[in-house]
């Protein structure tokens, strides 16, 4: 179970977008990085293809590493660190400010 998902809102803590709100995207487990939406935007330069859009100069989100965002709590709305407590025998989240669980 990670601390961060898909869907989540965060705050980024570190690096050139610190203190920017997103929404989560993209999990990659594996590699232990995230995609949020409008944080730490590259421009990529397109090439025309066969198959794919029109040439240009496109912005797009890039993955930051998961430890350099903190999930907001859905009940208090404040940045907080996760624990993890069992509810009815599921593993739900734990909002360590203020305590509530959260999916």
């Amino acid at each position: 179970m990670r601390k961060v998902r898909k869907g989540d809102r965060v705050k980024v803590i570190a690096g050139n977008d610190r203190g920017k709100v997103g929404k989560v995207l993209v999990v990659d487990p594996e590699r232990n990085r995230i995609i949020v939406e409008n944080v730490h935007m590259i421009t990529k330069h397109q090439r025309p293809t066969q198959t794919l859009r029109e040439p240009g100069i496109i912005k797009r989100e890039a993955p930051i590493h998961a430890s350099n965002v903190l999930p907001l709590c859905p009940e208090c709305g404040v940045p907080t660190r996760v624990g993890f407590a069992l509810v009815d025998g599921e593993k739900m989240r734990r909002c360590k400010h203020c305590g509530e669980t959260f999916r």
